[in-house]
C-alpha cells in the first residue's frame, strides 16, 4: 500500500471522527444549519477520498458521479463559511450583550455602596453628633462650677476626649460622603482631601486643575474621587514616595486625571495578582466605559492615566495611553525616519 493511500485512509477516519463531534454540537448552539452543512461536506469529502482510492485500485469510477460530489462539497462548504459569519455575528452581539450588563452591574453597585456611605455618614452626623455635643455642653456648664484640681483635671480630661470624638466623628462622616464633593464639585472635593493629607503627611502632594468649580454628573465625580483617594493612599502606605503629582483637566469633552508618584515603583502584574487595589481602581473607571493606564518601573516610580468621556462626547484617541514599550519602539522608529 503506497503512502498516498495510507494517507487519504487516515484523512477518511478523521473526518468521520469530525463528523461524529459535529452531530452532538446540531443541538449545543443556534446554528444547527452549520453543523449540518459541516456533516454533509465532510461525509461527501469521505466518499470522494473512497472514490480515489478506488480509482488507485484499479476500479474505475464515474467521472459524472466525482464531479456532483465535487460540486455538492463546494456547495455546503460555501453554505458552512455564511453560517459561520452568522455565528461570529452572533458571538460578538451575545459579547457585547455581556460586556453592556457587567458594566451596568457594576455601575450599580458601585452607586448602591456610595448610597451606603452617604446614609452611613448622615446616621453619624445626625445621631451621634448632637449627643457628643450635647455631652460637651454639659461639661462646659461644669467648668463654671466651684471644683477641686484633681476634679477640674478630669473635666478638662473628658472634655479633651469627646473634641477628639467630634474630630474623628467628622472626618469618618466625611470619608464616607464627602460634603465637599456632593457641594462644591470634584475640583473643590480632591484639594480637600489633599489638603487634610498635608497636616499629617510629610511626603508633598503637588495638585493641578484647570476644572474650577465646573460640575460633572455625581457618578463621575465620585469615582473619580475615590480612585484619586486610593491612589494617594496606595502611594503613602507603599511606594516610600517623596513627591506625588495630582491633575486633572478637561479636554476635548474629556475629563484627564495625572497621576505620579517618585516612589520605589513595583511590577505591574505582581500587584495586581496579589492584591484588589488597583483592580478596583480598574473596575471603577470601566464603570464609567472611560480608558485607564497603569505604568509602573521598579525604582522609577509609578504613573497612572484615566480619560473619561463627560457630556456625551466620545473618548478621544489619547497616544499617551500606549504602554511605555510601544511608546518607545515609535520613538525610535520616528527617530530613524528623521535621521
Amino acid at each position: 500500500m503506497r503512502a498516498v493511500e495510507i494517507l487519504m485512509i487516515v484523512s477518511i477516519l478523521m473526518q468521520v471522527g469530525a463528523m461524529i463531534i459535529a452531530l452532538f454540537l446540531v443541538n449545543k448552539t443556534k446554528y444547527m444549519a452549520l453543523w449540518i452543512c459541516c456533516i454533509i461536506s465532510l461525509a461527501l469529502l469521505c466518499f470522494e477520498r473512497y472514490f480515489q482510492l478506488q480509482e488507485f485500485a484499479g476500479n474505475e469510477v464515474s467521472d459524472i458521479v466525482v464531479a456532483w460530489v465535487g460540486i455538492v462539497v463546494s456547495l455546503s462548504f460555501s453554505i458552512c463559511v455564511l453560517c459561520a459569519r452568522f455565528l461570529v455575528d452572533h458571538v460578538d452581539y451575545v459579547t457585547r450583550q455581556q460586556r453592556v450588563l457587567e458594566n451596568r452591574l457594576l455601575t450599580a453597585v458601585l452607586r448602591t455602596e456610595e448610597r451606603q456611605r452617604a446614609s452611613f455618614s448622615r446616621e453619624l452626623h445626625d445621631g451621634l453628633g448632637p449627643l457628643l455635643s450635647s455631652a460637651k455642653m454639659s461639661l462646659s456648664a461644669l467648668q463654671r462650677v466651684e471644683l477641686s484640681d484633681k476634679d477640674r483635671v478630669m473635666l478638662q480630661n473628658s472634655t479633651a476626649v469627646i473634641d477628639e470624638a467630634i474630630r474623628s466623628l467628622r472626618e469618618i462622616s466625611n470619608n464616607l460622603s464627602p460634603h465637599i464633593l456632593n457641594n462644591f464639585g470634584l475640583s473643590r472635593g480632591v484639594k480637600n482631601f489633599i489638603d487634610r493629607l498635608a497636616t499629617v503627611q510629610e511626603a508633598p502632594i503637588r495638585y493641578h486643575t484647570t476644572l474650577g468649580d465646573k460640575r460633572y454628573d455625581s457618578n463621575i465625580e465620585v469615582i473619580i474621587y475615590r480612585v484619586v483617594c486610593e491612589l494617594i493612599n496606595n502611594s503613602l502606605k507603599h511606594a516610600q514616595c517623596t513627591e506625588i503629582v495630582v491633575s486633572l483637566k478637561e479636554e476635548s469633552g474629556n475629563l484627564i486625571l495625572d497621576y505620579r508618584d517618585n516612589g520605589v515603583g513595583f511590577v505591574l502584574r505582581d500587584v495586581e495578582d496579589r492584591g484588589m487595589g488597583l483592580s478596583n481602581i480598574r473596575s471603577r473607571v470601566s464603570s464609567l466605559r472611560g480608558k485607564i493606564s497603569i505604568n509602573s518601573r521598579v525604582g522609577e516610580g509609578m504613573s497612572v492615566k484615566v480619560l473619561v468621556a463627560v457630556n456625551g462626547a466620545e473618548i478621544m484617541p489619547d497616544t499617551t495611553l500606549l504602554e511605555p514599550t510601544k511608546n518607545k519602539k515609535r520613538n525610535r522608529r520616528n527617530g530613524r525616519k528623521n535621521n
